[in-house]
């Protein structure tokens, strides 16, 4: 957390945060909330954490804030925050509801002049991420979006490896991002998550790669900076009467003539959290899993393979940076998330000094990332509903 009295800034106080979505029986709610506040910048004021008053406000009993403070709906929560003093009003919100309503939500805090933090994925169409990245455009806001396993120490450190030439040009990169959950169609035993993650109203056009090949998709862009030049999708059912598809794969063409592989699915028997990504260059290559998060391979050219160990002194600014513990001491994905919030609201009170952020603060992913998840989604689904073997896929 950058120190604000350092820099000459008269903000010396954390910042407020408030929350709609993620209450009790969230997962995901949970993790935001930890990961927030883990490096001691940042103070939970108020939320909406349900879509009932009763419900929010037994949440917010048992995070401790005040009843005057949790809402039953996100547009009463906006309207009763206004309406605090300057020095109680929220300067962020995150945003953590199913994919449809996250647009509305996010819109509606940005133009009122509040700070947006957003789950994946940004939106359910992309006309909501265009209008979205307008938004942001006009009002000079920050939105940070938590694509978590892009924040990573050894996945900074592997895009450094990419950006300073260790591993010569890129020319093939595979990921992989295998899960079990949805293996039965537990959605019709009133699994909270599946129901509204394989609901097309709710989810969007994709089940599994809006869910979590959107996240493979940024991990590939981050790691290698390659844009997409064209797809050749297939996307599969294999749960009888699911709404969206559960497995998925995509050949992709990128931009400068290297060729990937990527597929995202839920009915892996056995698998967990399996996302991995390979990146093969002319003069190395590196691999990293998600379920061994600490340790980076590479591999040269010429030489044997080299493990890379998260919290050395030999790796980049960045991967140090997203450090908190000395090698040795696991750290994983809260510890993740929280480098996404710490980076954000450093932005925010970089903004708030005004000054302007440095380049590591500034490392996390944007509403210009959303858009291009959003983009990935809708092409991946076109894609797979066409005969043409290769469909034309260039963020433009």
């Amino acid at each position: 957390m950058a120190n604000c009295e350092a820099e000459g800034c008269a903000l010396g106080r954390a910042l407020r945060m408030g929350m709609v979505g993620g209450g009790r029986g969230s997962f995901i709610g949970a993790v935001h909330r930890r990961a927030a506040t883990l490096d001691g910048g940042v103070e939970l004021v108020a939320g909406a954490f349900a879509t009932t008053l009763e419900r929010s406000r037994s949440m917010g009993r048992e995070l401790r804030l005040p009843d005057e403070r949790v809402y039953g709906t996100w547009q009463e929560m906006l309207e009763g925050e206004a309406a605090r003093p300057a020095e109680e009003r929220l300067d962020f919100v995150a945003v953590i509801t199913p994919n449809d309503t996250h647009y509305p939500i996010a819109r509606a805090f940005l133009e009122a002049g509040v700070h947006v933090v957003c789950d994946k994925p940004m939106t359910t169409t992309l006309a909501d991420a265009r209008a979205l990245v307008g938004v942001v455009e006009a009002t000079g806001l920050v939105f940070a979006l938590t694509h978590n396993y892009s924040a990573y120490p050894m996945v900074k450190q592997a895009r450094h490896m990419v950006q300073h030439g260790q591993l010569g040009r890129v020319q093939k990169v595979v990921i992989e991002y295998p899960q079990a959950w949805l293996l039965r169609k537990i959605e019709d035993e009133g699994h909270k998550q599946a129901v509204w993650r394989t609901d097309p109203r709710r989810a969007g056009a994709a089940g599994c790669m809006g869910d979590i090949g959107t996240h493979a998709e940024q991990l590939g862009r981050y790691i290698t900076g390659l844009e997409i030049d064209e797809i050749c999708a297939d996307l599969t059912t294999f749960v009888p009467g699911r709404q969206l598809e559960d497995d998925g794969a995509v050949l992709i063409h990128y931009v400068g003539g290297a060729r990937g592989i990527l597929y995202a699915s839920q009915i892996c028997t056995g698998a967990e959290n399996g996302l991995a990504i390979h990146v093969y260059g002319t003069e190395g290559a590196v691999a990293w899993r998600q379920e061994a998060p600490n340790h980076l391979h590479f591999w040269s050219a010429e030489g044997p393979e080299h493990i890379l160990k998260r919290g050395g002194s030999d790796l980049c600014p960045s991967a140090r940076r997203a450090s908190r513990v000395p090698g040795g001491h696991p750290e994983g994905f809260v510890e993740a998330f929280a480098n996404i919030y710490r980076n954000a609201t450093d932005t925010m009170r970089a903004r708030l000094c005004g000054r302007e952020p440095a380049a590591l603060e500034l490392d996390f992913p944007t509403v210009y990332d959303g858009a291009r998840g959003v983009y990935f989604v809708e092409k991946v689904v076109e894609s797979a509903r066409s005969q043409q073997k290769w469909l034309p896929a260039r963020w433009a």
